[in-house]
């Protein structure tokens, strides 16, 4: 990465200065982050629906996910899973097997990224290898939901493509525009630094609505 040379630095709305290479916790800001993954789309934009399924909706699906299913998750935990795509609100969203063909210069841009997030909004700069397992888990089960839903894969695709053996969760997914998106995820990161009570409560209620379904 050090022989990166020329400028690597972007200008972000706020008016900060985000050097992407040598990223410092001081230039990273709530609002570029919503509003780059809120513009941003999963699965290269390959979905159903009017618009997009942006980044910042499957962030927050993640999110839900680990909540309900480890009910036990702290609330710091919760917030690092709606920021675990964080990076891409410059690296942008690649799907899986290009990150691999890209190769490890890009995977250490995108942790060092993460881990300067994580300390711009108080969380460790590693995050704890229990939390960093069930935001995967969840990833992955986003991933699987995702694919079924919304990117065109029959279940049993998906289930040989992401190893998911479980029964698929009643989850129904509606892509929403990108001021909505933002407007969401914003919501939800308040929330959570607050502690998460509102978001907690709001996805307890859904999943036993689902339930009861």
């Amino acid at each position: 990465m050090s022989e990166i040379g020329g400028r690597a630095w972007q200008r972000m709305l706020s008016g900060r200065r985000l050097d992407i290479i040598d990223p410092s916790p001081l230039d990273i800001e709530i609002d570029d982050i919503a509003l780059g993954l809120a513009r941003l789309n999963r699965w290269n934009g390959q979905t159903h629906g009017e618009h997009g399924y942006s980044v910042a909706q499957h962030s927050i699906l993640v999110a839900e996910l680990v909540a309900t299913e480890t009910p036990s998750a702290p609330a710091p935990c919760l917030l690092a899973a709606l920021l675990h795509d964080g990076p891409e609100f410059v690296t942008s969203d690649l799907v899986t097997p290009f990150k691999r063909a890209i190769g490890p210069a890009y995977v250490e841009l995108e942790a060092r990224l993460a881990r300067t997030i994580h300390l711009a909004f108080g969380l460790p700069a590693l995050l704890p290898q229990e939390w960093r397992e069930m935001i995967d888990r969840a990833d992955r089960l986003a991933a699987f939901i995702e694919a079924i839903h919304l990117a065109g894969f029959t279940e049993a695709e998906a289930r040989q493509v992401f190893g998911f053996r479980r029964p698929a969760p009643d989850v129904d997914i509606d892509p929403w525009d990108a001021p909505t998106a933002r407007k969401r995820f914003l919501t939800v990161f308040q929330d959570l630094a607050a502690g998460g009570m509102s978001c907690r409560r709001q996805w307890r209620i859904a999943l036993n609505s689902q339930a009861l379904a």
